[in-house]
């Protein structure tokens, strides 16, 4: 009976799908204007889009994608062992804890940083229907150090969680950082945030105040009293609430430059051309990258929003950190793959390749780990 109502659930959910895929039937109210500023290489006025020579669609694949054709079995439930991380880690030691999906908590220099947070049950505009957690968070809410700085990459619902950002800004103010649009979706929240284009860059000093500067002397000197800095960074996605409102608003990745290092976050991205990945790399060194390996298949469909593992790997050796977390799998069933598969792949081109397992690890939901310093 269980198995039965989780199907109808998802049967609904991707009914919801579909009927937000047809245009004429899409109520225009359901459209929003989130940004207005020039044309760019990447904004046409009215939307942002991908630079350069995209994949092409397959419709074929969105319609069996959309009625689960071929959708791996997850289990209802995967047990957590939910930790409770320190209060703050001082110096240039980096402990880094998976929380799940795209949520990962990285504590260093006396900073605590949070990546798209995600507490709910759901990834989804209702309660009752959409994908469902079957991993726990791997540190319960109340057992969150005070959060400095949120990132959040873009507005899809598994990675804007809105119920998630509104707690933690009532709770610990942080500084919520996000790309163009993004902010004026978490302001009708009540969730003040930064918002920058690709590129765009702010230095937070250790008295508060934010500053423009290079980001580069972050992880230098320190001489100016920055805390951190954080850089917008070009992935290749997409965003929406609705579907109507498709790419209102920018999806990104992170930089974060530290007095302990640099981090990379990638949000959610698909190959494109490859060209992001270069960009960033010449940022470097990294000393953590966190970079999505889950939610590729069926992969002649999600190639346009998802690297698979071979690219996550591809990913990983362009940016060469002393250390790599693979993330956004194994929480929300989003895609076909069985939920062991991203992991799996992971290892195995690990051990292809004569890299230790230690350097692009997948850990469990709470696990914590030591970075190991940038070469």
């Amino acid at each position: 009976m269980r198995r039965a109502l989780r199907w109808l659930g998802t049967g609904l959910f991707f009914l919801l799908v579909a009927l937000c895929f047809a245009p004429t039937l899409v109520p225009p109210f359901l459209d929003r204007v989130y940004y207005r500023g020039p044309p760019s290489d990447h904004f046409d006025g009215r939307r942002f889009f991908n630079p350069g020579a995209d994949a092409p669609r397959d419709d074929g694949a969105r319609r069996r994608w959309m009625w689960g054709e071929g959708r791996a079995e997850w289990p209802d439930h995967v047990p957590v062992r939910p930790t409770v991380p320190p209060r703050r880690v001082a110096g240039t030691d980096m402990r880094v804890t998976w929380i799940g999906h795209s949520t990962v908590l990285v504590q260093t220099a006396g900073l605590n940083i949070l990546t798209d947070p995600i507490w709910s049950k759901r990834a989804s505009p209702f309660s009752f229907v959409g994908p469902k957690r079957v991993r726990a968070p791997g540190v319960r809410f109340e057992d969150l150090p005070k959060i400095d700085l949120v990132v959040v990459s873009h507005n899809h619902y598994d990675h804007m969680d809105l119920p998630t950002l509104k707690r933690l800004w009532e709770r610990d103010r942080p500084r919520i950082v996000t790309s163009l649009g993004n902010d004026t979706l978490l302001a009708r929240a009540g969730i003040p945030a930064l918002a920058f284009d690709w590129g765009g860059h702010f230095v937070q000093r250790r008295d508060g105040a934010i500053v423009a500067g290079d980001p580069g002397c972050a992880a230098g000197a320190w001489q100016c009293g920055e805390a951190y800095a954080v850089t917008v960074e070009r992935v290749h996605h997409w965003g929406s609430r609705w579907l109507a409102d498709r790419n209102r608003a920018l999806w990104s990745g992170f930089t974060i430059a530290t007095p302990a290092g640099r981090i990379f976050y990638g949000g959610d991205t698909g190959w494109g051309d490859g060209g992001w990945v270069r960009e960033i790399a010449r940022r470097g060194p990294y000393r953590l990258a966190i970079i999505p390996i889950g939610a590729w298949a069926p992969r002649d469909f999600m190639r346009r929003s998802h690297v698979d593992p071979n690219e996550a790997w591809r990913v990983f050796e362009m940016l060469d950190p002393a250390q790599a977390i693979g993330v956004h799998w194994g929480t929300f069933q989003l895609s076909f793959e069985p939920i062991d598969a991203p992991p799996r792949a992971i290892a195995a081109l690990a051990r292809a390749r004569h890299v230790g397992a230690d350097r692009f690890v997948t850990p469990e939901p709470g696990v914590t780990f030591s970075v190991p310093a940038a070469p």
